[in-house]
């Protein structure tokens, strides 16, 4: 994924790049424990297929606000402002990673 096109709805152009640069940053850093502790592809990427972040009860950790994570667990992930709980039921029918987003 470029980080000059963006992917799905309800992202700006600049948070967008903001996004793809904390994922990657994600990816290099925290990946491998949050594996680990077993956060899905759709816990951490997913979206609405349609709809993107617009619905953000489809959203996975790393696409609803761009910040850096600093710590992964087996519930939450810390960003630098705020935190994600892991919801364990799963995401609704109709969520999926944001490469896969139309």
């Amino acid at each position: 994924m470029k980080p000059s096109v963006v992917p799905c709805p309800g992202l700006t152009p600049a948070g967008w790049q903001a996004v793809h640069a904390a994922c990657f940053d994600f990816l290099d850093k925290h990946a491998d424990e949050a594996g680990r502790l077993g956060w899905t592809t759709l816990q951490l990427f997913g979206v609405h297929l349609f709809l993107g972040v617009i619905r953000s009860d489809f959203c996975g950790a790393m696409v609803l606000n761009g910040d850096l994570v600093s710590a992964v667990d087996e519930n939450s992930i810390r960003f630098e402002r705020t935190r994600y709980y892991r919801n364990t039921i799963g995401k609704p029918a109709g969520a999926v990673p944001i490469w896969a987003a139309k």
